[in-house]
């Protein structure tokens, strides 16, 4: 077992169409978990998360309220490895913002072909893009190994 480094950590997290379990937390306090899928964009230097989710959604109600949350992104075999990050949010509703990162999740995980039909059915009224500053990562590589 060892500790990722930040290049490590960035292309686990990145490698294929690993999904990330985003936890937030509820009104009543309860806590709240799920999937989603996501990039990892440092272009200005700084690591942020980016994922897109209904305003109206559980995940959605939560990060208003409070914009902290974490995220897990694991392998699901030996040797087994995880990355947890926590990470502040920042919401937008932009129509740009959301249609230009919302093509590039479907990229990511339907394929280039079908990037485009994503960005356009998550880039409506309703949905937003969720960019989470990265505060924290804690990053452990080949638990079994």
């Amino acid at each position: 077992m060892h500790r990722m480094e930040r290049d490590e950590w960035l292309a686990f997290a990145m490698h294929g169409t690993r999904t990330g379990k985003v936890a937030t937390v509820r009104a009543d306090g309860a806590p709240h978990v799920a999937p989603v899928w996501f990039l990892i964009d440092s272009s200005d230097g700084v690591d942020r998360i980016l994922f897109n989710t209904g305003a109206n959604t559980v995940k959605g109600k939560a990060l208003r309220r409070d914009p902290r949350f974490s995220m897990c992104v694991d392998s699901d075999g030996p040797p087994f490895s995880y990355v947890i990050f926590h990470a502040h949010a920042e919401l937008t509703e932009e129509p740009g913002d959301l249609l230009a990162w919302a093509t590039r999740l479907g990229a990511r995980y339907l394929g280039a072909e079908r990037g485009e039909e994503l960005g356009r059915r998550n880039a409506v009224p309703g949905e937003l893009l969720v960019i989470g500053t990265i505060t924290k990562v804690i990053a452990e590589a080949d638990l079994a190994g």
